[in-house]
């Protein structure tokens, strides 16, 4: 389980959405951008980390279209680079340096590789010859950070394989090799926004992805099912949109080899099982990123409803607040999940202005991360019916296999990066109407006008192919997280024991249950159904810092960040996403001991050994403390 510092998790996946942290000391580290850790990264989670292949690509878009002190972003289209333009200017102008802003528009053809003949766009051209279109976002490099943020927060970057597949169309420049690259670290708004040094091409720290051949890359990303030939990417992406809209009568991993495809034109569909009726795979839309699908739900709030503040329910996860905070008139803040205060807003906000909403929406995740805290569902849609705003749910903890929060919601969305793929190599993010949603008919009429699939194909292949058997596996991941976390409850002072070791344990089987089980799916055998788990997501504090170190540092699974992965993964929450403002994270219960672990599907007596392990060595810590 052990993976060098800075190096992919999983190992030898070129587009690994995780990187391995393996230390306490090693995730504080890289919040104060230590040059032991920054020299040592060459993957990390994509929002945050700029992949190795993007970096190359900006460099030499840079050099053929930028001016002498320019930097450059790298989008799919020309209105996901309008927006990051005005962002840019906006936040500039806050900040008393407005800043120049450029738009190139780069359609790179196979011709260009040899020089010769002119571009020719064809819908059927192999992926390996298709033409690209680069949206190029060109600026003042001393405004990388704030271009960072719209990276990060958006989502809506170019992403690797596209970024691959561009550089392919390209002449070969052995003077930019993914090891070679010159990034000079900027100094940020934020260390979370950091740009971070690639290592030298003289550092030897073992194997890496860049390092295999192509054939080998190919092998290693498809070693758990071949995927659909990239030609059928629509078929891909119309799989997806049915496997989430759940109109699928059946579905089975072993669709699409040898048997039927869940994307077939003629495929058999039935009713959704989504709990509300009349769904169907065009309520569902894609994105690249499940923070792209927030950002958009957003946006899709603020085009369809007056323009007021929305508001955050819950501790949700950063970047969800920071959306809500800097597009739009702001939010409203509510980290406690506090519904009485949420009402008490909601009526002072009527007072002063009975002729507009008083809110354009809530957002809130079910459960949240960290917490695995869930709100009263029926209550909020009371609300929102009686002071007319939107209510968006994440699901992406829940998921559906174990949640049903559509009767509940206007629009949900959810990280399909996550445990609906599972394999940690691909990115992805779903936001779907409710059909019986009072304002459906606008938000769908917006979406319909608005929409533009920016899913690059060959993502959309990948992640076809690992949600196929997204059923049996949250099966187990539910059963292993279930045991794990009733061992470490059984530790823990919350549940009673004289732990000098665990303070409490987040997860919805102990955390706002009743919330939690009025959503969660009841089984039916007789109809297949499966009862709904509590996830494989929990979070663990301790009674002391020391004691904490010494249980992650201990545990034996995969250190990084992201969660849903089919393997245990698990980070320091709260020293990764709130370094800089722990005081103030700590004031919503998301202390500095805080531990959060998504569990995988390995053997469940490994799990609980390995928790032992840790849980020992914490122990023996506090005995010397």
């Amino acid at each position: 389980m052990s993976v060098p510092l800075g190096l992919a998790v999983p190992p030898f996946t070129p587009h690994a959405i995780s990187v391995s942290l393996p230390t306490w000391r090693d995730n504080v580290g890289y919040e104060e951008a230590e040059k032991r850790v920054i020299d040592a990264m060459i993957s990390g989670y994509p929002r945050f980390f700029i992949h190795l292949s993007i970096r190359k690509l900006a460099r030499l878009c840079e050099q053929k279209f930028g001016a002498s002190g320019e930097s450059c972003m790298l989008f799919p289209s020309k209105l996901i680079a309008d927006k990051c333009r005005s962002f840019l200017q906006g936040r500039s102008l806050q900040s008393g340096s407005p800043v120049i802003v450029r738009l190139i528009h780069f359609s790179i053809c196979p011709e260009d590789k040899l020089n010769q003949g002119p571009c020719v766009n064809e819908d059927a051209t192999p992926l390996s010859s298709a033409p690209a279109s680069l949206h190029i976002v060109l600026f003042p490099e001393e405004a990388f950070p704030i271009a960072k943020e719209f990276w990060q927060h958006t989502g809506m970057g170019i992403s690797s394989r596209l970024a691959e597949h561009c550089l392919a169309l390209l002449p070969a420049d052995s003077a930019f090799v993914p090891n070679g690259l010159q990034n000079t670290p900027r100094k940020a708004l934020n260390k979370h926004y950091s740009a971070n040094k690639t290592p030298s091409p003289t550092e030897t720290r073992g194997p890496r992805p860049e390092d295999l051949s192509p054939d080998h890359s190919v092998y290693l990303e498809e070693r758990y099912g071949r995927n659909l030939p990239i030609t059928s990417a629509a078929w891909a992406k119309r799989a997806l949109r049915r496997r989430i809209s759940g109109v699928l009568v059946r579905d089975s991993p072993g669709d699409c080899s040898n048997g039927p495809c869940a994307g077939d034109q003629n495929y058999v569909l039935g009713p959704s099982s989504r709990g509300v009726k009349g769904m169907s795979e065009d309520d569902v839309f894609l994105f690249s990123t499940g923070m792209g699908a927030i950002w958009n739900a957003h946006n899709l709030s603020l085009a369809v409803r007056p323009p007021q503040k929305s508001v955050c329910l819950g501790f949700t996860y950063t970047d969800t607040l920071k959306v809500l905070e800097k597009w739009g008139p702001g939010c409203h803040l509510l980290g406690d999940g506090n519904l009485d205060r949420l009402e008490t807003i909601l009526e002072e906000e009527f007072q002063r202005d009975p002729t507009t909403p008083p809110i354009i929406a809530v957002f809130t995740e079910f459960p949240s991360n960290p917490l695995l805290r869930s709100a009263d569902l029926p209550r909020l849609r009371s609300l929102a019916d009686k002071f007319d705003f939107l209510l968006v749910i994440d699901e992406t903890l829940g998921n559906f296999m174990n949640v049903e929060v559509f009767p509940y919601a206007d629009v949900v969305v959810s990280s399909l990066t996550k445990v609906f793929s599972g394999y940690s190599n691909v990115m992805g993010g779903s936001l779907c109407l409710n059909p019986q949603g009072r304002h459906y008919a606008e938000l769908k009429a917006h979406m319909d006008a608005n929409y533009e699939d920016t899913y690059f194909d060959e993502d959309a292949i990948y992640m076809e192919r690992n949600s196929r058997d997204f059923k049996p596996r949250i099966e187990v991941i539910d059963a292993n997280a279930e045991a794990v976390c009733d061992f470490l409850r059984s530790k823990s002072a919350a549940g009673g024991a004289q732990s000098p070791v665990v303070k409490d344990v987040f997860y919805p089987k102990y955390v706002t249950r009743e919330q939690y089980d009025h959503c969660r799916i009841k089984g039916n055998p007789a109809l297949g159904i499966q009862e709904g788990g509590f996830g494989g997501l929990f979070s663990v504090t301790f009674t002391s810092l020391p004691v904490a170190r010494a249980f992650f540092d201990t545990l034996s699974c995969y250190k990084g960040p992201s969660l849903g992965t089919n393997f245990t993964l698990a980070c320091p929450y709260t020293v990764l996403a709130h370094y800089a403002e722990m005081d103030w994270a700590a004031s919503f219960g998301v202390v500095e001991t805080l531990v959060r672990v998504s569990v995988g599907m390995e053997e469940t007596s490994s799990l609980l050994a390995s928790f032992q392990n840790a849980f020992d060595a914490a122990e023996t810590i506090a005995r010397q403390t």
